[in-house]
């Protein structure tokens, strides 16, 4: 699945998941949870939901341990809710985009010297 169809189908996991976590989830191990993406694989057999909490490694592990426990409930209420024929099935992970951005800057940070350190005379008129 390609193009604006599963850019749509993304989306929309994305925004009923969310949902379905917030309203539904009894769970005391989930608690607060940001999903930031859904990947779903072409043949419609996966999906991966990237999540991340405002806690430790160790809330993280609790959160994803709860989410992993209420992936049936969450499939078959996705199954009831949305009108696709094949539900996929939930793998949540730990969402490190936010980490690999701090690291390109912490890098480009070191790379690029600031203009007030470099041997470039002033521009005069």
């Amino acid at each position: 699945m390609k193009g604006k169809r599963a850019a749509r189908l993304n989306e929309q996991l994305k925004r009923e998941l969310s949902e379905l976590i917030r309203t539904e989830v009894r769970d005391p191990r989930v608690g607060s949870v940001t999903i930031t993406g859904v990947e779903v694989a072409a043949d419609l057999g996966s999906a991966r939901v990237f999540v991340r909490t405002g806690g430790d490694q160790a809330d993280l592990d609790s959160t994803l341990e709860g989410l992993a426990a209420a992936a049936p409930f969450l499939r078959s209420a996705l199954g009831r809710g949305l009108h696709i024929r094949k539900v996929p099935e939930l793998r949540f992970q730990t969402d490190r985009s936010q980490e690999a951005s701090l690291r390109i800057e912490r890098i480009l940070s070191e790379v690029i010297v600031p203009e007030a350190e470099r041997d470039v005379p002033p521009e005069s008129e």
